[in-house]
Formats: C-alpha cells, structure tokens, sequence
C-alpha cells in the first residue's frame, strides 16, 4: 500500500491546481509560473482539451512547454503556438471581463484576502522591497477566477494583517504546499487539507485563526496524472520553486 508521504508536495499542487480548471476556459500565467504552467497543460492533456493557454510571451496554446526556460517564459511558448495574442491584450482582455482564470503571486496575504506583494515592513522604510503589483494589481480585481500559488506556508506568508495591501478581493483560491483556501464571504477559508499534511500543522504554520466549514482532503494524484506529468514536465519544471 503506497503512503501519502510516498506522493511530493509539487505534483499534490499541480494536480490539485489542474483540476480546478475547465474546459474551453481561458487561463493565463506569468513569469515565474512554472507550476501552473505545467498544470495548465495537464488539463489540457487530461479533462480540457479546449482550455486557451495564454502566456508572458504571448503564444496562445503553445505545443510544448518542455524547454521554456527556467522563467517559464521563453521563446518555445511564442514558437509553438497557435497565435499571438501581446501581454497587453491580456490585461485589456481581463478588464472587459473575458479572462477566466489568472495566475498570480504574493508574499503575504491575510484572512480578509489582502495581498502584498510589495514591501516587508514599513512602505517608507522596508526590510525588503519586492517586486511590486505588477500584473496583479490589474488581474487579481477584473479575472473572473484569481489562483495564487505560494511553495511556502508559514506565519510570515499567512499573517493577521499583510504590511502593506497591493490588491485585495476577488481572490478565488489559494494553493499551498498544506492546503487549499476558498476565499468566500469576505474571508479566506480552508478548503481542503492536502493528505501530507494535517490540521494542526495547517494551523501551527497559519498567523490567523482557520475558518472552514467540514474537514475535506485534497485529492491524491491519479496514476493517469502522475503518468502524463512525466510526459509533458519531463525536466521537472513543476519542481523548481521548492
């Protein structure tokens, strides 16, 4: 009998994140998205053969995403694709409400769903100034669906009160290496607890008391899954946040 600890961490997430996307849904990630680049693909692959697969480069469905550079942003995506379609059709596409799925980052967030991804510390004298709003500060409000990722889960990432709100609201899911949060009702709540971990360390890891409803599990990869990841993510792309 194989053990929950037998599965990684990386394949729980991109299997996890794939299967919350749907067929003929448009869906875009950006640089340094690796993970849900490749989970993009395994739906595609597996349950959504008509997903639109947009990107930093602008290659619409590339045909291959096994040498996109380390910055999951490389010239492959625009070579092999279907189109082009520029990062700022994007943005303009989203704010008209015609994006159904963006996938974004943060380095904090908070239970009341406000995200920073700006500064740690005071905005006028910060420990460490980070990259900034950038695509988030448009997406996360006009995407019908916003997913962030996030390879770290401590109380430094999910705090009580993020130092400073880059973007806030419309948040849709959270996807962690622990869990998964549903941003609902104003409020972050936990959604599944992936089978690797358990809810005491989800709440030990977690600066904000947990809010959830009835104790659910993340699903384990299939072996399907796990079968066309090594097909399509044969570099382990999927891996190399952790």
């Amino acid at each position: 009998m194989t053990n929950n600890t037998d599965y990684r961490i990386s394949d729980i997430m991109t299997c996890a994140i794939s299967n919350m996307l749907q067929d003929n849904e448009t869906v875009f990630h950006g640089v340094s998205s690796h993970l849900p680049m490749v989970a993009m693909k395994l739906a595609k692959s597996m349950h959504a053969p008509d997903l639109v697969h947009l990107n930093i480069p602008g290659g619409v469905n590339p045909g291959s995403i096994q040498h996109s550079s380390y910055s999951s942003a490389g010239a492959e995506l625009l070579g092999t694709g279907e189109a082009y379609f520029p990062l700022q059709e994007v943005f303009d596409l989203s704010m008209r409400g015609k994006l159904d799925v963006a996938f974004l980052g943060g380095i904090q967030f908070d239970i009341n769903g406000n995200v920073n991804a700006s500064v740690i510390g005071n905005y006028h004298k910060p420990k460490v100034r980070l990259p900034g709003g950038a695509g988030s500060a448009v997406l996360i409000p006009t995407a019908k669906k916003a997913i962030i990722w996030r390879t770290k889960h401590d109380k430094r990432t999910f705090v009580e009160k993020v130092d400073f709100t880059t973007t806030r609201g419309n948040l849709w899911r959270i996807v962690t290496p622990l869990c998964v949060f549903e941003f609902r009702h104003g409020k972050l709540h936990l959604e599944s607890i992936h089978p690797t971990s358990s809810l005491e360390e989800v709440q030990e890891n977690t600066g904000f008391e947990l809010i959830y409803d009835k104790l659910k599990y993340t699903s384990l990869p299939t072996k399907q899954e796990l079968q066309m990841l090594k097909k399509i993510d044969p570099h382990d792309y999927r891996s190399i946040e952790f």
